[in-house]
């Protein structure tokens, strides 16, 4: 029997067998190395943040808001309403090193030699907030945003104190009075 048919053979019997396992395991594998998987994610884990250190007889969790603007609509990740103010949280599921100031434009990632550009998360919430604050009618002093990242990312320049990793974001707004 001719060496190459079986081999062609037994990798036939093979993919019948484990064929939709590999299959299945490559669409899971998509799934969960989705961007949108990774911010829903995110998401989740910010909201179990809130969930098990803010108390809930103060502090209130409002998840994925979408508001109508004069120019379409906005989504905020999650809204924090509590007699000490309205918080504003935009979530950021990222990896690498994050460079950025406050005022700046745009923001930068880099994952060993690559480098991208993002736009400043501040900047992105700013609208969700002017967005809410006008809704609502509140001053200044009665709304709060907050930058939340999540990941496997490091800030490698100083952040202001309304950006912060992780469960680190709950200090910010406990320390609103």
């Amino acid at each position: 029997m001719d060496v190459t048919a079986v081999l062609i053979e037994q990798a036939t019997g093979l993919l019948l067998t484990y064929g939709g396992y590999v299959v299945a395991f490559a669409v899971l594998a998509a799934f969960f190395t989705s961007a949108w998987f990774k911010g829903k994610l995110g998401e989740f884990l910010v909201n179990m943040a809130a969930y098990f250190r803010l108390d809930h007889d103060t502090y209130h969790l409002i998840k994925d808001v979408t508001l109508l603007t004069d120019t379409g609509t906005t989504q905020i990740d999650h809204i924090i309403v509590s007699v000490y103010g309205v918080f504003v949280v935009e979530t950021k599921y990222m990896k690498g090193w994050i460079f950025g100031a406050e005022n700046q434009k745009t923001w930068t990632q880099k994952i060993y030699r690559h480098t991208t550009k993002f736009q400043n998360p501040l900047h992105q919430n700013y609208k969700h907030v002017k967005t809410l604050q006008s809704l609502l009618d509140l001053s200044d002093e009665q709304i709060h945003s907050v930058v939340v990242f999540i990941g496997d990312s490091v800030f490698k320049t100083a952040m202001p104190a309304n950006v912060a990793y992780g469960g680190a974001y709950i200090s910010y707004i406990k320390s609103k009075t």
